[in-house]
């Protein structure tokens, strides 16, 4: 059976319902919790001490609050805060995932009840089917032979739009502070004469329709564009990238409505084009390993060093819990390659004064793969 999402349980953006600390409160009454973490994504720290006050006030435990960035339930607290006599992490604001931190951990949606207009999205959601119903007949017809600087150009201009489709329904998804809306909005979409699928995507995903910012296994060929609900940009970059299919983003918090366009995109590829071709000379490769236990790839970083052996490259395994320019610049390395969260590379990689570039990209480097046949976006299964 296919877990629904929960409803709202936070009025506005950042407040506790009191069932949620209800169900905390007598979770760390239970098991006699005397020392609790408290992790929170960026967005809510400016509210973590009231947070913490509802806690205390309310059980028998003390509160220590985790400081360090969160970006994801990939991102948990773990053993290191384990040793300070920690065995309860009260983690808010992302889905549980098949993830086994080492500590027990009770996570704590949360959700935003906004009900923006669907209007402002509509002019991009009728273009994008169009573009989907073009390729789609054009997935049909017979393609002649490109030549490779036909191809690479025709990825830049399209956005990788190369994979054959077999319909072009509208696939509506969000980020998991707003997949309780999804079922009016399908609803709205329809009854605007969109054909719309809620995708369900694999085990890191708990719910249809959830987007991760490192996952995109929902997306099928039936699927010709996009439909967002949510805010920032990372999320449906990574699932342009990944699809090369269209996308409108709403977000609910504002009502404002964009598509993730093709200049947008292809600044992105262009950038990452470019770090592909810096690396073409590089003898000397810093793998970066993230520690952390959602974001741990040791059998991909592997699989890079022997791949860059096989070359005649160097390879330097460097694992951290936490991925700085402060942290890896100094080592005498060409460039560094992440296995760590996909976001580093993507999101930060003007940040450091070496080229930090994907294991796709540098399987590209190396000819192992080929750039005109679309960019991959890196996953975490």
């Amino acid at each position: 059976m296919t877990r629904r999402p929960p409803r709202s349980t936070l009025v506005p953006y950042t407040t506790l319902f009191r069932s949620q600390l209800d169900e905390l409160a007598e979770r760390i009454a239970k098991g006699d919790h005397r020392l609790v973490a408290l992790q929170v994504p960026e967005g809510l720290k400016i509210q973590a001490l009231e947070i913490i006050d509802e806690i205390e006030s309310r059980t028998d435990a003390d509160v220590i609050l985790s400081g360090d960035p969160c970006y994801g339930a990939c991102d948990l607290v773990h053993n290191k805060m384990g040793s300070m006599g920690i065995d309860l992490v009260a983690h808010m604001g992302h889905s549980q995932m098949n993830i086994d931190s080492g500590i027990e951990t009770q996570f704590i949606e949360v959700t935003y009840d906004g009900d923006p207009e669907l209007s402002p999205a509509l002019p991009f959601l009728h273009q994008h089917r169009e573009m989907a119903r073009a390729r789609l007949k054009e997935s049909g017809e017979e393609q002649t032979a490109e030549s490779e600087e036909e191809a690479q150009e025709k990825f830049l201009d399209s956005v990788g739009r190369v994979a054959p489709l077999s319909d072009a329904k509208l696939g509506l998804v969000g980020a998991i502070q707003h997949l309780h809306l999804l079922p009016e909005f399908k609803q709205r979409l329809e009854d605007a004469g969109f054909d719309v699928t809620i995708p369900v995507g694999g085990a890191r995903l708990s719910f249809p329709g959830q987007v991760l910012g490192c996952n995109y296994s929902g997306d099928d060929p039936s699927i010709g564009h996009y439909f967002f609900l949510g805010s920032g940009d990372f999320h449906p970059i990574g699932l342009v990238l990944h699809t090369g299919k269209p996308l409108t983003m709403l977000d609910p918090c504002t009502g404002d409505a964009r598509e993730m366009g093709r200049k947008q995109i292809d600044r992105i590829l262009r950038q990452r084009f470019g770090l592909i071709m810096q690396v073409d000379g590089a003898k000397v490769f810093g793998i970066l390993i993230g520690e952390k236990p959602g974001q741990m790839r040791r059998n991909l970083a592997m699989r890079m060093k022997r791949m860059l052996k096989r070359h005649d490259r160097k390879g330097y395994l460097i694992a951290l819990e936490y991925i700085g320019p402060e942290l890896i610049d100094f080592y005498p390395v060409d460039a560094f390659v992440n296995t760590a969260c996909p976001r580093i590379a993507i999101d930060d990689s003007t940040r450091y004064s070496k080229p930090l570039i994907t294991p796709f990209e540098l399987e590209v480097a190396l000819g192992e793969k080929k750039w005109e046949e679309g960019y991959r976006f890196d996953e975490i299964p």
